[in-house]
């Protein structure tokens, strides 16, 4: 299939404007894992969003501990050069192998940085990473930063320094693209005196939305914008309900997280208020949050996970979805009303 492309930023690469995103595939036996995932379903899936156009997948070292990465390379082993999507990773969370459940330490130093690279190029089995990015700034967090990362803070490594390597690694052809998630506008800044921010990595959905602010930054900057979560990990999909919740496993991250407990009544009836606009347009409230994130000036594409092949199918019709201004409004109105989330309720 050919799905809609737009530019990532100045990098050359013309992505899909849904791509598959690979945190859930890493399975269970670590601290933030979506718990039991079969292998062999998980390489259907990403085949599968693959056949159907998807042109990247977006994943993390830390993702299973490295098997995510090792599952994406399972799954392109064997596809012809030119039928090969595009592979993005991350660096900067450690773990330690003794202890899975802990959890990973933000550690942007440099020889650790180049550890990785290294470690990710073999386990994903390629000789160049399209786009390597940060997975979270590793300076310590001050509340008033406002950029959501945990409070444990990082290894200390200043800015400057650690985006200075990733720049040398892209000087060095290890890596095509370089990007930062999880990073506010005044660290973009920042980061684009030492070099250029090539793409950012924002979570941004109907429900969190504060991070408009950086995708406002990124259009002003030619710099490219892959946002992740979406569909919010499953709750705007249609599929989720209060039972749901309340039986999720406990090595499920999301069992434990505020979206999912103390938020989720709210977060389910702005759910809810897509399925009329999914209705109109013949898909899915899935698709529906999805395309409601690439109606924002400056989106180039969003990452959209799966565990089974038949997900992707759920979320795919958002790659061609176009939103109505009468659908953004009707939209808006239910983020006021539910009181979902945080941040604006319109492009």
């Amino acid at each position: 299939m050919s799905l809609p492309t737009r530019p990532l930023g100045e990098t050359g690469m013309e992505i899909t404007t849904v791509g598959f995103g690979a945190w859930a595939v890493g399975g269970a036996g670590w601290r933030f894992g979506w718990g039991a995932q079969d292998d062999d379903a998980s390489v259907a899936a990403i085949r599968h969003a693959v056949e159907q156009g998807v042109n990247w997948i977006d994943t993390a070292a830390v993702y299973g501990l490295g098997h995510s990465e090792e599952i994406v390379a399972r799954a392109l082993s064997g596809l012809p050069e030119a039928d090969r999507p595009y592979v993005f990773t991350k660096c900067g969370l450690v773990w330690d192998d003794d202890r899975p459940e802990a959890a990973p330490r933000r550690d942007m130093a440099p020889a650790s940085v180049r550890r990785e690279v290294e470690a990710s190029l073999r386990r994903l089995n390629v000789e160049r990473i399209d786009l390597y990015q940060v997975h979270w700034p590793a300076e310590p967090s001050d509340p008033a930063d406002g950029d959501g990362s945990p409070r444990t803070g990082g290894d200390g490594t200043p800015l400057e320094e650690y985006w200075q390597v990733m720049a040398d690694l892209k000087a060095e052809g290890k890596v095509r693209a370089i990007g930062l998630s999880n990073h506010e506008v005044a660290r973009l800044e920042r980061a684009e005196k030492v070099a250029h921010v090539d793409a950012i990595q924002p979570p941004f959905s109907a429900i969190h939305r504060a991070a408009a602010a950086e995708i406002g930054w990124a259009a002003d900057h030619g710099t490219g914008v892959i946002v992740y979560s979406p569909m919010q990990s499953g709750l705007l999909t249609g599929a989720f309900s209060t039972e749901r919740a309340a039986s999720l496993p406990a090595d499920d991250w999301r069992s434990r997280h505020p979206d999912f407990t103390t938020g989720l009544e709210a977060n389910l009836a702005l759910a809810d208020a897509l399925r009329p606009v999914a209705d109109r347009h013949g898909v899915t409230q899935a698709a529906v949050a999805v395309a409601w994130t690439l109606a924002w000036r400056g989106v180039t594409g969003a990452i959209v996970g799966a565990r089974r092949p038949d997900q992707v199918d759920g979320w795919l019709p958002a790659a061609s979805l176009e939103l109505t201004s009468a659908d953004l409004d009707e939209i808006a109105e239910a983020i006021r009303r539910t009181g979902a989330g945080e941040g604006p309720a319109r492009p």
